[in-house]
């Protein structure tokens, strides 16, 4: 049995139609997209799923990764401000957000980001002092994800970090600045020692300055007290009350005789008084505290003398 011409052309047909087909579907994973070029010239951009596309016209051009990407920064040397070498190194962080921006825009994507970011880095880091790139690690990356985000911005493409790994200064930059702080950490133990004496001399003053004025008040208190008892004494003298100075002179004259009693070099204190005077001195005493407290009793300066009183001598 023969095969005629048609029955040869209808398989071929249908192999045809199959490939056909199977150049016009593309699938896109997720995560990427895909552009179609037509004749050479961006028309559309592929989504992830299922899509056509003309075959023969139309032909798939770049597949761009849309998720977050991370970039390796190589260790570069750079020279900051002050005129100090050091060794950077760091990593960058991007995402594709414009398919067709970062597959036209730019040619090798990765290779651009990384040239920028290296740059700037040498840019930021360079226009610093050492103290501030080891200090201010935060400010840096801040400020280089602002400057790095902006230019790359035309390519579709968003920088979302920028980061410094290491910051390595020579060997005998470390030793100075070691050094450095240790002196710095002396001075201020010395500086901190030196408040807490003039702290301390200032409370000392000013406790002085209080005890000072206590004893001042004190000595005003006593001084006023004094005064009223001598006014009293002279007002009642002034009303004809003779044994009122009975009582200041005897309260005086105990005061003196007990100075003169308690002295360390006092051995013996002979008196040259007549013992009548002294009772009446006292009888002075024992009247004015009748007539203070009003007490019926006895005063107290009858009692007898019968010699001239005398202090023995203290013993060594």
């Amino acid at each position: 049995m023969g095969f005629s011409g048609f029955d040869i052309v209808i398989p071929v047909l249908v192999v045809l139609v199959l490939l056909v087909l199977f150049a016009g579907i593309k699938t896109i994973p997720q995560g990427y997209n895909y552009t179609v070029e037509r004749f050479g010239r961006y028309t559309r951009t592929l989504t992830p799923g299922l899509n056509l596309i003309i075959p023969f016209i139309d032909r798939i051009g770049a597949k761009m990764n849309m998720m977050e990407q991370v970039l390796d920064v190589p260790t570069q040397e750079i020279i900051t401000k002050d005129n100090a070498m050091v060794a950077v190194d760091g990593v960058a962080f991007y995402q594709v957000l414009n398919a067709p921006q970062a597959a036209y825009q730019v040619a090798g994507l990765q290779n651009a980001i990384l040239n920028l970011t290296m740059t700037n880095i040498r840019t930021v880091m360079g226009s610093m002092d050492l103290d501030e790139l080891l200090s201010n690690r935060d400010a840096i990356n801040e400020r280089l994800l602002r400057v790095v985000d902006e230019a790359a911005h035309p390519w579709g493409i968003k920088i979302t970090r920028v980061e410094i790994k290491d910051i390595n200064p020579p060997a005998n930059l470390i030793e100075s600045m070691g050094r450095q702080m240790m002196a710095e950490r002396n001075k201020r133990a010395q500086i901190l020692e030196a408040e807490g004496m003039k702290q301390a001399q200032v409370l000392e003053a000013e406790g002085r300055k209080e005890a000072a004025f206590r004893d001042a008040e004190a000595r005003e208190r006593s001084a006023e007290a004094e005064a009223r008892a001598t006014q009293v004494v002279s007002e009642a003298i002034a009303k004809g009350d003779v044994q009122a100075i009975n009582y200041f002179v005897a309260l005086k004259y105990t005061e003196a005789l007990a100075k003169v009693g308690t002295a360390n070099n006092s051995k013996l204190v002979l008196m040259p008084m007549e013992a009548s005077s002294l009772i009446g001195t006292l009888g002075g005493i024992g009247e004015i505290a009748k007539e203070v407290f009003r007490d019926g009793g006895t005063a107290g300066g009858q009692r007898q003398a019968s010699r001239t009183p005398r202090i023995p001598p203290e013993q060594g």
